[in-house]
């Protein structure tokens, strides 16, 4: 491990049933053939066993109106720890992070969705983690119908998040879009309305993209 340096961080972002799971398996997959050792995935919130008893909450419908405030503090609280305990001293170790969202998220669902706005977010941002970004994000667009009907397919209940309605996750999606706008040089989408097959090769070509970008620097 000596000598290789700091870690790689990617994000995976998107809307319910933008098909998270099978990017997260892809880049696994291109990772492990590319000998890159031991790459860690976790998610957001969650991570730690503080992140996941606070991801039960967020996600829980008896939590059902539970204020935009209240949202963003759980979820920065949750990443603060995920953060200290996980990220950052994985990525440290020189070890790949692959994490199942990130603020961006936040921006997104909070900010957008909730409407709390960029400017309360950005603070939390500031105090939490200021300075520190991912290397890549993968933002897995989708439209809501299509993402609505991929959950509806699933033999599971709807979380708190899943049974909102359209007009949160058009917000959302707008949120990631101007995210991805400001940001080019770390964004890169994938179009999520297409097949599975589709999808997970797109992530593939980016990912690869992305370690042959590392072997030239």
């Amino acid at each position: 491990m000596a000598g290789r340096g700091r870690g790689r961080f990617i994000t995976v972002e998107g809307l319910e049933g933008a098909g998270k799971t099978t990017c997260l398996a892809t880049i696994e997959a291109v990772l492990r053939a590319a000998g890159e050792p031991e790459p860690l995935f976790t998610r957001e919130p969650g991570g730690t066993p503080f992140g996941e008893a606070l991801r039960g909450v967020l996600l829980d419908p008896q939590y059902q109106g539970m204020t935009a405030e209240a949202e963003a503090l759980t979820v920065f609280a949750a990443r603060a720890e995920h953060l200290a305990r996980v990220v950052r001293p994985t990525l440290e170790a020189g070890r790949w992070v692959v994490s199942d969202r990130f603020t961006d998220a936040t921006y997104a669902y909070q900010g957008g969705g909730r409407g709390l706005g960029d400017a309360r977010v950005a603070e939390l941002e500031a105090w939490v983690h200021a300075g520190f970004s991912p290397d890549r994000t993968l933002l897995l667009d989708v439209e809501p119908g299509v993402g609505r009907a991929r959950i509806a397919a699933r033999d599971a209940d709807a979380d708190r998040f899943e049974r909102e309605r359209d007009a949160f996750f058009r917000a959302a999606r707008a949120a990631y879009h101007r995210r991805a706008a400001a940001e080019p040089e770390r964004f890169r989408i994938v179009d999520a309305n297409r097949p599975e097959a589709d999808v997970a090769a797109q992530v593939r070509a980016k990912i690869e993209a992305l370690l042959g970008a590392r072997s030239e620097t």
